[in-house]
């Protein structure tokens, strides 16, 4: 055995397995691959190469050194084969030298140039390294091929587009439902401007018109168009949240920039905050009775307003005497500096298109005025068609139509807020009195309704020649055929009225 050997075999096995382990390097990532690289010209590893290929060398690894004195640098060799019935301290020795001799080669190769590349592999791959003895390569194994990759790459791309997918679903369905409800995500989780100013801006002034029948919703539109409300929906909101029910009048109103929807609620019902720009004419008013309430509601000087209808009617378009019945009743509301002229206009023509709604022909025009003035005066909304009847039946036959309103109208008494007409007022010989002359009176005595002027154009059917009013309170009325039908209705209306002597029906 030689002498290498022989010193082998005389220390620990664990000791020498452990140092041995303590230095060797750090694993390697690399495969191992066959070093081809000619050995460098003088070197060990040259002669050992040319001995081997000598006739008669024997096989298998070189033999180690007989003289180890003569030289501390052992020769490397390759790593022999384990084997089951060598012994493991044997085997680690070996292993050691070859160590040893792979680094006394390294070392003759030259200390100033740099290693050949690959050639720690090359070494390794020579004569097998320690990783070699316990960690085995798949790679290697050729009865046992490495898996392929490709699969598992697959896997994972089909796992990460499912992924986006559902991300990008959650994402597109998070957009869809922000631009639908965002703006009710925002109030209701507080974000964004609030729909209402804050109190104590207010500020500036502003006018808000509110045209004849508007309700709450376009009254808020009105409000934010003006620049009143900060949203166009919060008054209208403010409305429904606090259950408020308001009547909205017709008219101009002066309010502030950036008021609360609560503060311009109040403002709009201030009748101070009322411009004087509107006017009315009531149903069965005359002109005498609506110039001074309209010149106070306008603000103009009533000497403008009665100059305005006594014009010639043929100013604004009218065939008639006056334009008494001609104004229609209805609230107006006009723009600021509006003239006595417009305001007498705007009446003529709110009328003259309600005479084209009945089907009312021109040419009769004003004689449906003066029938439906006077159904307007002498009895309810709901028995306007028999009024009518009854007026229509009296001309038809030349009858005298004795209207009380006729009789009152023409001398004077016609808002003395009584029924009954005075003596004085029956007997009055003017153009108005139906009592003392025959047919219809000289002009309209009122304003009528469009009810009341429908009604003229269309009356009920029936043979009716008389009607009295029995009761004043709830406007009951009998319609008569005979005049003894109607002396009965007569002495109904006559113990109703001793019965409410302030019911209204006579001025004593």
């Amino acid at each position: 055995m030689p002498e290498r050997e022989s010193a082998s075999h005389q220390h620990d096995p664990d000791a020498r397995l452990g140092d041995l382990f303590e230095n060797l390097p750090d694993p390697s990532p690399q495969i191992p691959t066959v070093d081809n690289t000619p050995p460098a010209p003088g070197s060990r590893r040259a002669a050992r190469e040319a001995a081997a290929a000598q006739p008669g060398a024997p096989a298998g690894p070189a033999a180690a050194p007989a003289d180890r004195s003569s030289s501390d640098d052992a020769s490397t060799s390759a790593m022999p084969a384990l084997s089951a019935d060598e012994p493991v301290a044997a085997r680690l020795s070996e292993s050691e030298s070859s160590v040893g001799e792979a680094a006394a080669d390294r070392a003759e190769s030259g200390s100033g140039s740099e290693a050949p590349a690959g050639g720690a592999s090359g070494s390794a791959a020579a004569g097998g390294r320690l990783e070699d003895l316990f960690h085995a390569h798949p790679e290697h194994d050729a009865g046992h091929p490495a898996p392929a990759k490709k699969k598992r790459r697959t896997g994972c791309l089909v796992a990460l587009v499912i992924v986006l997918a559902v991300i990008g679903g959650i994402v597109g369905a998070g957009f869809w439902a922000w631009g639908t409800y965002g703006d009710k995500i925002s109030e209701a989780l507080g974000w964004g401007d609030p729909k209402d100013w804050e109190p104590g801006l207010a500020s500036g002034e502003v006018l808000v018109t509110i045209h004849e029948g508007d309700t709450g919703s376009p009254v808020s539109t009105a409000l934010y168009e003006a620049g009143v409300t900060r949203t166009e929906d919060v008054f209208y909101d403010y409305l429904v949240t606090e259950n408020v029910a308001v009547t909205f009048y017709p008219g101009i109103y002066s309010l502030k920039e950036k008021m609360t929807a609560e503060a311009a609620l109040e403002a709009l019902q201030d009748p101070a905050n009322k411009r004087e720009n509107s006017a009315s004419v009531g149903e069965g008013a005359t002109i005498e009775s609506s110039l001074p309430d309209m010149a106070e509601s306008l603000g103009m000087p009533i000497e403008e307003l009665q100059a305005a209808v006594d014009a010639d009617p043929a100013t604004y378009g009218v065939t008639a005497q006056s334009l008494e019945g001609w104004l229609f009743p209805a609230v107006y509301t006009f723009d600021p500096g509006v003239t006595a002229t417009q305001v007498i206009q705007r009446m003529v023509d709110r009328t003259k298109e309600s005479l084209t709604e009945a089907g009312v022909p021109a040419e009769d025009a004003q004689r449906v005025l003066t029938i439906a003035s006077i159904i307007q005066r002498e009895g309810l909304t709901a028995d306007f068609p028999k009024v009518s009847r009854v007026i229509e039946n009296r001309l038809d036959i030349d009858m005298k139509l004795q209207m009380d309103s006729t009789a009152q109208y023409g001398y004077g008494s016609l808002h003395e807020g009584v029924v009954s007409s005075s003596a004085e007022a029956l007997e009055d010989d003017n153009p108005w009195n139906t009592y003392v002359h025959t047919g219809l009176p000289v002009t309209p005595i009122a304003s009528p309704s469009f009810a009341a002027i429908d009604a003229a154009m269309h009356p009920a059917d029936g043979p009716w020649l008389y009607f009295v009013t029995t009761n004043l309170a709830t406007g009951e009325t009998q319609f008569s055929v005979t005049y003894e039908e109607h002396l009965q209705g007569v002495e109904k209306w006559e113990q109703w009225c001793q019965e409410n002597p302030d019911g209204g029906c006579s001025a004593g």
